[in-house]
């Protein structure tokens, strides 16, 4: 598996952009939030789809922050309604943090993408939540070993964890990291995640979380900076 390239420290957001030419994105799919599931909302706003690199560290000992993510687009919740997305509200928050901090980026895709269609995404969803699914994830994992903290990105589905992100901390080892999860929500908050977290990664660290209203996550930059502060990113 090919290796990732840095994405530098910048001062200002290059959403969908390739940072430096050293910053991994792999594309892939993602999505909603709570209520019978409402879900990672925002603004329309659009954004390029990331450039398509590695995903596996480097030997450069500084190497140490992967941010792993699952964002969906298309027919989402909104306010009460329902709005579409080019670009997911989780890769907005995403393409935030790799702007503002040094990390790898890794997009989780799902081998079999959710639909465009909201109501659909909803139903498959609770399908895959009443067989306790691990729905698989179409591009090869990332080699972790070379990473001591994992950012780990979702919306809330259902008030809690998409159930792509188990397949993804039961596919890689996470023992000994430290975790730290951020989520795009329409009315849950965080809503279950951090226990999800909990109870799935028994061996790893888990820190401060980070939670956006899906409509706002355009405007979140104040927010992500803060928490990148406070984590000491």
């Amino acid at each position: 598996m090919p290796a990732p390239r840095r994405a530098r420290k910048s001062p200002s957001l290059l959403i969908g952009v390739t940072l430096m030419n050293r910053r991994l994105f792999l594309t892939g799919a993602a999505l909603l939030s709570v209520g019978s599931l409402t879900a990672c909302t925002s603004s329309e706003t659009a954004m390029p789809a990331p450039a398509e690199l590695s995903a596996t560290p480097s030997t450069t000992p500084d190497r140490r922050v992967l941010l792993a993510y699952f964002s969906r687009p298309g027919e989402n919740y909104s306010y009460g309604g329902r709005t579409t997305l080019d670009v997911g509200n989780t890769q907005i928050v995403a393409d935030m943090i790799a702007a503002a901090s040094t990390v790898d980026v890794y997009r989780i895709e799902a081998a079999d993408p959710y639909p465009d269609d909201y109501d659909a995404t909803v139903a498959r969803n609770v399908q895959e939540e009443n067989v306790n699914a691990r729905p698989a994830i179409a591009n090869p994992l990332p080699d972790v070993a070379g990473y001591d903290t994992v950012l780990l990105g979702c919306p809330v589905w259902n008030v809690q964890t998409p159930m792509i992100l188990r397949t993804f901390v039961d596919s890689v080892d996470l023992a000994g990291k430290r975790l730290h999860p951020f989520v795009t929500y329409a009315v849950s908050g965080i809503g279950r995640v951090e226990d999800d977290y909990a109870a799935l990664c028994p061996d790893a660290n888990l820190g401060e979380s980070l939670a956006v209203q899906g409509e706002k996550a355009a405007d979140a930059r104040a927010d992500v900076d803060a928490w990148l502060r406070r984590i000491g990113l």
